[in-house]
């Protein structure tokens, strides 16, 4: 049975802002907004909108403080400086400004028509997903975007989850887990090195950072996390989120057909499944982040997810 959708944090509204915060926005925007739809989905407590002005201008804008989460307006600042170096050849929103004023930070973006793909995934819009993801894979990375961090650094602490269960194993942790920690560990840093790569990568595509348009194209939202590496990773974390909302869902099989995947060879796959799963496991025993208190409940779900998968290729490979 599939993993119903997860509890997303609770956000603020459009009229819960500061009014010189509303006001600032605006100004980017060049006319008052008259009719705001708060948006779903994501661990940020921030506000979530999709606004059209008096001119009819429609946008989609975010904001947060630190009072909200303390982390959020630096990642809400990474994400701008990232969203306005995109490429427009990327399917992603465009940046169409920000409001900062060292407490509130907003984004506004192009408002994209569009909507979450359905949960338990379907073939065609994975299959979108997929050709966008393929897409963004054989871009080359812009001038402004060079500096972004490499992967294989950026989740090198992430993937040494499993070093930090051996140490301390949190209550109730699955006993396979626990058998086969020292697999689980050379996998996971064999998985590290296999991250290498000069292609944009997204690294946080889940249903609720991707919409399908009505052109029946795939957009991804949300790049504060984006890096340089490998071009299937993004694609590989969609397969996950596949077998999240379905575990008896056939990725394999999507694995040895889609060429976005092309590069991916089964012990790099295996490897970025171990990696995946030492970094949810570890990380869902930990405390709440302020504001954000179903993460860990949602980090828990995919990491017996990836392990469930990971455990099935590792019997089919030694079968």
């Amino acid at each position: 049975m599939g993993i119903m959708q997860p509890q997303w944090s609770t956000r603020i509204g459009w009229t819960d802002l500061p009014k010189h915060v509303r006001v600032g926005i605006e100004q980017v925007l060049g006319a008052t907004i008259e009719e705001s739809i708060g948006q779903q989905g994501g661990f940020s407590p921030g506000t979530a909108e999709r606004v059209r002005t008096t001119s009819g201008r429609r946008a989609f804008v975010k904001a947060v403080s630190p009072a909200l989460n303390e982390s959020s307006p630096a990642i809400y600042r990474k994400e701008a400086v990232i969203a306005a170096a995109l490429p427009h050849t990327i399917p992603a929103a465009s940046l169409i400004g920000t409001y900062d004023d060292g407490n509130w930070v907003a984004l506004v973006l192009t408002d994209v028509a569009g909507h979450h793909p359905h949960l338990p995934w379907c073939p065609d819009e994975l299959a979108q997903v997929l050709d966008a993801l393929q897409g963004v894979a054989v871009t080359p990375v812009p001038q402004a975007l060079e500096q972004l961090p490499r992967l294989e650094q950026e989740m090198s602490e992430d993937f040494a989850g499993w070093a930090r269960l051996r140490a301390d194993a949190p209550e109730g942790c699955d006993p396979w887990i626990l058998e086969n920690l020292e697999c689980l560990e050379r996998l996971a840093n064999s998985g590290l090195k296999a991250l290498g790569g000069d292609s944009l990568v997204h690294n946080d595509v889940r249903a609720d950072n991707i919409l399908i348009t009505g052109e029946e194209r795939a957009i991804l939202v949300d790049w504060p996390w984006a890096c340089i590496g490998a071009g299937w990773v993004d694609a590989l974390s969609v397969l996950v989120n596949v077998r999240v909302f379905d575990a008896t869902a056939d990725v394999d099989s999507v694995l040895q057909s889609h060429p976005v995947f092309a590069d991916a060879t089964d012990s790099s796959v295996d490897g970025f499944l171990s990696g995946l799963g030492a970094y949810f496991i570890d990380a869902a025993r930990l405390p709440a982040p302020p504001g954000l208190p179903t993460l860990r409940v949602f980090q828990q779900q995919q990491g017996e997810a990836v392990i469930a998968w990971l455990r099935q290729r590792l019997a089919r490979h030694s079968g």
